[in-house]
């Protein structure tokens, strides 16, 4: 298996192919998971001290605290990939006339 490499800010590397979800830390559920992480060891912070702006869970059960946006994620994901994560629908749109 090829693992995927996105650079998510300041150095930070994360293999995309590892990756469950992509989530905004607002809701209390996020928050919530966040503090079991921190608990457990399994939080990962790569923000280098600015705002969090994107929670991402891996299959291994670490939670990692990113400063980009989870759209931004996934648009480098998409620039990696060649396709639209996003709207699918687009990717339809090239074959037609």
């Amino acid at each position: 298996m090829v693992a995927e490499l996105i650079h998510i800010g300041f150095g930070n590397i994360l293999a995309m192919n590892r990756v469950i979800a992509i989530a905004s830390p607002n809701s209390a559920p996020t928050k919530r998971t966040i503090q079991q992480g921190k608990k457990n060891g399994q939080l990962i912070d790569m923000t280098n001290g600015r705002r969090t702006k994107a929670v991402i869970f891996t299959d291994s059960g670490h939670v990692i605290l990113a400063a980009l946006a989870p759209e931004t994620i996934t648009g480098r994901t998409q620039t990696v990939r060649g396709g639209s994560v996003l709207r699918p629908e687009l990717g339809d749109e090239k074959d037609e006339p």
